[in-house]
């Protein structure tokens, strides 16, 4: 089993920054893929970022609609994935959920969300 446990949620202006964080425990190395999910009522899961690792190599990948404002990454010494949110818009405004599996399955470890409030 894997515990995530996100953390760094809040309320932000437009345009401003915020970075969320998501502590790994339990079984870790049985997971290589994290990413970072995220949902407003009504709508479906939105993948926002991955980071796919193979050993000291990582693969990241983005939504078109964060590209170039959120950048992912990873501390392996602290089990700790991080999600840094850039130009904030309103529309970024939903619940962020990290997640881990292994590479070609699919996500089946979850954490409890942190919310992301993007106003003025």
């Amino acid at each position: 089993q894997v515990q995530l446990v996100e953390s760094g949620g809040g309320l932000v202006q437009p345009g401003g920054s915020l970075r969320l964080s998501c502590a790994a425990s339990g079984s870790i190395s049985s997971i290589n893929v994290m990413g970072w999910h995220r949902q407003v009522p009504g709508k479906e899961r939105e993948l926002v970022a991955d980071i796919t690792s193979y050993g000291n190599t990582n693969f990241v990948k983005y939504a078109d609609s964060v590209k170039g404002r959120f950048t992912i990454s990873r501390d392996n010494a602290k089990n700790t994935v991080y999600l840094q949110m850039n130009s904030l818009k309103p529309d970024d405004t939903a619940v962020y959920y990290c997640a881990g599996k292994r590479s070609g399955l699919k996500y089946n470890y979850w954490g409890q969300g942190t919310q992301v409030t993007v106003s003025s």
